[in-house]
């Protein structure tokens, strides 16, 4: 089938001429998508031909018949060749320059082994400056070819480390981002010893001798942290400046390059809003943004009002909602548990206290913004909806949308609550295939049927839940996690509780408009209907009709934003 090409307005005069006397003359759009097929994820006209345009929002959807009265002699207008058209896919849960910062360092998602990690770090350390620190992102034990020697728990210690940059420290961050490690330099510069205890929230994890093997969980790293810190504060104002600015334009790039048209910022502080503000105002910003405040419980008083913007910046920018976090991730065994791991004594990490998170939930209310919770597992999502509920009484209101973010791992008894009390799931449909090989090690075959990726029990409930990828703890190209949403497939084949898959309608809706729910932007964005923001996503194949092995073959050819092409292959 050919390419969507671009056809000129005087190439279609005499189509327009012939249709004149049974089309009604309407003002010309500024942009025409026709010849589809279009999936608007609009209940009320599902599937269209083509899409018009107007000063940056949908005027019509319907039959190619129906768009030529659209062109006028300036409309631009894209022949889809009967490529598929769907309204731009909103990302419900990444981290915006997280994206971007992990563009900068050492790109570890590959790494088939440790041994890999290794000499990705030896020559980075032969380029570097002495005492440089090397930094990365991406590794994950429970995905390498074969497990490292010697481990702890699993994880490798830091002497092969130590010893491919003796004189450089390297921090390298899990692919969860809630685990690390470093080597001898990094721990010696920041202080750390066998007698620095476990910091509130986190683990420094020992071998057998009591020697801390350089691995940390969850706030386990905050003296490593520290130490980089100090080091960075060496950079002049203009080198810190142009490096943020340089993570925000490499995000941009990265997520318009993957069909993606808002991004729910899953924690931000206030100078990143300011920065946001920044490039939305002056038209730098081609995605839009959803802001989650990522500030303590005392400066959201005193300065969240002050933030709390909708749609500025033409629609570009909105913060009002509040990010939080329960508990860590389920491979570095951080997840909040009600019964301990199968695969080790402990039950995961309460990383944020409850009776704290209580008060965020009260500023939240006080200030009309939506509190977001990261929770993965049973416990952490159970003590997230209690604190919800007891808002949600207090407020005597339940339609405030708040969100579980991941919302992975569930007790039976919790996945009704979702419905019953309005929450979204915010979860991200390709951590179920990802984590699958582990998710039975960690819960035990019971746990993981109960309420692993429980999608299809939480609709049955009548929940809603928006789609992400949780970038860059995954790449952010969404079809994988279509893919994953309507077939739990892992990489091996083997399919994940297949009874849990979603239709390829709901997973659509998932990935459009739930996350613009999710978000209280249905009436803007996350459907092709008239009236509403031209965000459009044009990709080679249907994937609500291709088989399913076909869906991650799938390409971007156009990301529309506003009406206007910002990513074409």
């Amino acid at each position: 089938m050919p390419r969507p090409t671009f056809r000129s307005a005087a190439c279609l005069a005499g189509l327009i001429a012939l249709a004149a006397g049974c089309s009604p003359r309407v003002e010309p759009a500024d942009l025409v998508l026709r010849n589809g097929p279009v999936a608007t994820a609009d209940p009320a006209h599902p599937r269209a031909e083509g899409v018009a345009v107007r000063a940056g929002t949908v005027v019509a959807v319907g039959t190619d018949r129906e768009m030529e009265a659209y062109v006028g002699a300036k409309t631009e207008v894209i022949d889809l060749a009967g490529r598929f058209a769907m309204p731009g896919f909103i990302e419900s849960h990444a981290h915006f320059t997280g994206v971007g910062a992990a563009r900068m360092q050492l790109d570890l998602t590959k790494a088939a082994s440790w041994d890999d990690i290794v000499t990705l770090v030896a020559e980075a350390a032969s380029k570097a400056k002495p005492g440089e620190w090397i930094t990365g992102r991406g590794w994950h034990q429970e995905k390498w070819t074969r497990p490292p020697e010697p481990a702890v728990e699993g994880f490798p210690t830091h002497d092969r480390l130590s010893r491919a940059a003796p004189g450089n420290p390297v921090f390298l961050t899990h692919a969860s981002g809630h685990a690390s490690i470093a080597n001898a330099k990094a721990m010696e510069l920041a202080g750390l010893t066998r007698a620095t205890p476990n910091p509130r929230g986190g683990e420094i994890l020992k071998d057998a001798a009591g020697e801390p093997i350089g691995v940390f969980r969850e706030t386990g790293d905050a003296l490593i942290e520290r130490a980089l810190a100090r080091d960075r504060e060496r950079r002049t104002p203009e080198q810190v400046e142009a490096e943020l600015d340089r993570e925000v334009e490499l995000a941009d790039r990265e997520f318009l390059s993957k069909g993606i048209t808002s991004v729910h910022d899953a924690g931000a502080s206030f100078a990143t809003v300011d920065r946001y503000k920044r490039f939305a105002e002056g038209g730098r910003l081609g995605v839009r943004l959803y802001v989650m405040l990522s500030e303590s419980n005392e400066s959201l008083a005193a300065s969240a009002a002050k933030y709390r913007m909708v749609d500025a910046a033409n629609g570009h920018l909105t913060v009002r909602a509040v990010k939080r976090l329960a508990d860590g991730a389920l491979g570095s065994r951080g997840a909040w548990l009600l019964e301990p791991y199968a695969d080790a004594p402990s039950t995961g990490l309460n990383t944020y206290p409850i009776d704290q998170l209580a008060e965020t939930a009260r500023i939240a209310a006080a200030n009309d913004l939506q509190l977001c919770v990261h929770a993965i597992g049973d416990r952490a999502n159970r003590e997230t909806l209690n604190v919800y509920e007891a808002a949600y009484q207090a407020a005597g209101r339940k339609d405030m949308r708040w969100r579980v973010e991941h919302a992975q791992h569930l007790a039976t008894s919790d996945i009704p609550r979702f419905g019953t009390l309005g929450v979204i799931a915010s979860m991200q449909g390709i951590h179920c295939t990802s984590d699958a090989p582990y998710v039975l090690a960690r819960l035990g075959a019971g746990r993981a049927q109960e309420g692993a990726y429980a999608w299809r029990k939480l609709v049955a409930g009548g929940a809603t839940i928006a789609n992400g990828t949780d970038a860059p703890v995954e790449a952010v190209d969404p079809l994988p996690g279509y893919h994953a949403l309507v077939a739990r497939r892992q990489k091996d084949g083997q399919v994940f509780y297949g009874d849990q898959v979603l239709t390829r309608d709901e997973a659509l809706a998932a990935y459009t408009l739930n996350g613009a729910y999710a978000a209280f932007e249905e009436k803007t964005k996350g459907s092709l209907s008239p009236g509403k923001y031209a965000d459009i996503t044009v990709l080679s194949a249907d994937i609500t009709q291709v088989p399913e092995a076909d869906i991650e073959k799938a390409e971007v050819l156009y990301t529309i934003v506003g009406g206007k092409v910002l990513y074409r292959k």
